[in-house]
């Protein structure tokens, strides 16, 4: 259905609602306090002079409640460095859009935080390096980062907003997971998001740094599954294991231009966060084309939207409408194909070549971290 629609000239308003993609995240900036050294960030950061206005951005906002959006995600890099964020909740909120603002909350007082409560901001979601003080502001980069993200999750709670804490996890953290799921609970947070690292953006660049044990791995599966036990009722524990050690991709986005869209600080809409590591896509521009029509007939949303592009041995499986072949990304990253089987699947002909990435990595304890920064970026890029 949603292939034959790109072809027609006008849907109606019902079936683009229905069509629509549930989540917008929007990236205001890729400027950010922390270097976290996992970020999923491209490595080639987008320079601030490119930003989008607040006209545009708060355009957008409207633009994606009439498309039918439901989520809005306000992200970046660090969107609390952007002054005009007050502008875009209320926007956002007038549209009808829930608003959940992502943050290190580095920079977070709880003045702005009121003000945008009022505004109607609905939903914090805080990122968590660890449970250790000490290890969490190595990771992030920031001195006494962990401290001020403390505080800020008890103004969320305090305010009455909704919290996340998300917690991303690697071998030089997931040891500590117990204590993280303890500490979310201590926060009073209603959700938290245990997610292995995936390995895009930055984290490629320090995969081997990363990628933690098979036998973290799953200890990591028996932690979760103890704490939701226990905290069934209390608190939802999402939970994303590593593609590295999988024998299934998970459906990457839920499906390729299937419920969500990104759109970057300059303004390209993106059907993943990585999607520009696939060469040949072509990304519309805020700036020149509607999101609507963006999202029903952008090429990038075309490309590997539904099942037609697959290859053997997914375009005969009977899976293929259940993981919509897994990540485009991973596949152009291991397979040098964008339209390849994604290595994560244990039919891929490329899987052991996944798993021996799984079992080397590790092995590189004395691997150095490489922290997220344009300094770095610059360097990466020669």
């Amino acid at each position: 259905m949603i292939e034959t629609l790109a072809d027609t000239a006008a849907p109606s308003n019902d079936v683009v609602c229905a069509l629509a993609p549930v989540g917008l995240l929007a990236e205001l900036t890729h400027r950010c306090p922390l270097q976290c050294p996992y970020c999923s960030n491209p490595v080639a950061l987008e320079k601030t002079a490119s930003d989008l206005p607040t006209e545009i951005w708060l355009d957008v906002m409207r633009q994606a409640a009439d498309l039918g959006v439901l989520q809005l995600h306000l992200s970046g890099g660090e969107p609390l460095l952007r002054p005009d964020l007050e502008q875009i909740v209320e926007q956002a909120s007038k549209s009808g859009l829930y608003t959940n603002l992502i943050t290190s909350a580095a920079t977070l007082t709880r003045e702005r935080l009121s003000a945008l409560a009022d505004l109607g901001l609905d939903h914090v979601q805080i990122s968590m390096q660890d449970a250790n003080a000490a290890n969490s502001d190595r990771l992030g980069g920031a001195k006494n980062g962990h401290a001020k993200k403390l505080e800020a999750a008890t103004w969320v709670k305090d305010i009455g907003l909704a919290l996340t804490i998300n917690a991303p996890v690697h071998r030089q953290n997931v040891d500590n997971l117990a204590a993280i799921i303890a500490m979310a609970e201590q926060l009073g947070a209603g959700r938290v998001e245990v997610a292995h690292v995936q390995y895009y953006g930055w984290a490629l660049v320090n995969r081997a740094a990363l990628m933690p044990t098979r036998e973290q791995v799953m200890r990591s599966i028996e932690v979760v599954a103890a704490a939701r036990k226990r905290l069934a009722g209390r608190m939802l524990i999402d939970f994303v294991a590593p593609d590295y050690f999988a024998h299934r991709p998970k459906p990457c986005m839920g499906g390729w231009g299937r419920g969500s869209m990104n759109v970057t600080p300059s303004g390209k809409v993106l059907p993943c966060h990585a999607a520009e590591s696939i060469p040949g896509l072509v990304f519309d521009n805020v700036r020149t084309r509607r999101l609507r029509d963006i999202w029903l007939n952008g090429q990038a949303f075309q490309q590997y939207r539904g099942t037609a592009w697959m290859k053997e041995p997914c375009q005969s499986c009977e899976l293929k409408e259940v993981d919509w072949g897994g990540c485009r990304c991973q596949a152009m990253m291991i397979a040098g194909d964008a339209a390849a089987a994604d290595p994560a699947c244990g039919k891929s002909p490329l899987h052991d070549r996944m798993q021996t990435f799984a079992l080397r990595d590790p092995a590189a304890a004395d691997a150095p971290l490489v922290l997220r920064n344009y300094r770095s970026a610059a360097e990466l890029a020669g």
